[in-house]
């Protein structure tokens, strides 16, 4: 299983969307948009979970394509604080 970093999201996603728009490639185990703790607001990014062979579909598929009028930054994501790796 393979968790895939969804960022440049337009604000007003819904995870329903991201849902819809992976399920195109495979089936989604989860979604979560991440908000910002004071406001409620999307951050503009999020996650996505989905078996290995349909997250690379997806992931190949999905990077840099227009969602919303912004262009999507797909790509695995990494664990937070590893040495050496981008925090999210």
């Amino acid at each position: 299983m393979k968790n895939i970093f969804v960022g440049n999201l337009p604000f007003n996603s819904t995870e329903d969307e991201l849902r819809d728009l992976f399920g195109g490639y495979g089936e989604v185990i989860s979604v979560k948009i991440i908000n910002d703790r004071e406001t409620g607001r999307s951050r503009g990014f999020g996650f996505v979970e989905m078996e290995d062979a349909d997250a690379e579909k997806a992931m190949e598929a999905l990077n840099e394509r227009d969602f919303g009028g912004r262009t999507l930054r797909v790509n695995e994501a990494h664990s937070k604080g590893g040495a050496g790796r981008p925090r999210y």
